[in-house]
């Protein structure tokens, strides 16, 4: 078996990059996240949760390419701040206004998921209301039922 050897030369060499085409990339990648991101909230704050579903294969894979961008920026940073620092600042600037977009879809997300909780435990706690017998001990205190008197709430998160 013969095994390649990694030439001395490029594993020394790093990459250079492209900063214009980096950050150009990056901008359309934030552009495109942030009107997938957009849609998902709208489509939230209307109820349409299952329509937003739809839209994570999408958010999935840009968040993916976004990820590795930072990750390759993080890497070029010294080599960008030599050569380019406006294009890294501003870079910086849509990273900042990107998260606050991000937050306000957070929040929105964290808001449908507390009134849908809140829907499913009230009605949990209507039908387990309803599925236990209303009984009294003899000193005429309200009796507290067993746990084979409790009921499971089954629920389906398919939509």
């Amino acid at each position: 078996m013969l095994r390649q050897q990694p030439s001395p030369a490029s594993a020394a060499t790093p990459v250079a990059i492209d900063p214009q085409r980096l950050a150009t990339e990056m901008a359309d990648v934030m552009a495109a996240l942030f009107v997938v991101v957009e849609r998902e909230t709208e489509l939230v704050r209307a109820g349409r949760v299952s329509d937003a579903m739809m839209l994570e294969t999408d958010k999935s894979a840009l968040s993916r390419r976004y990820v590795n961008l930072v990750s390759a920026l993080k890497a070029s940073q010294p080599h960008l701040r030599a050569v380019a620092p406006d294009l890294l600042t501003t870079l910086q600037r849509q990273h900042e206004m990107f998260r606050a977009m991000l937050q306000v879809n957070l929040t929105v997300l964290a808001t449908a998921h507390a009134v849908s909780e809140g829907v499913v435990r009230g009605v949990n706690a209507e039908v387990q209301r309803r599925n236990i017998p209303q009984t009294y001990t003899a000193n005429g205190q309200r009796a507290t039922p067993g746990p084979r008197h409790i009921t499971p709430l089954a629920i389906s998160k398919s939509l």
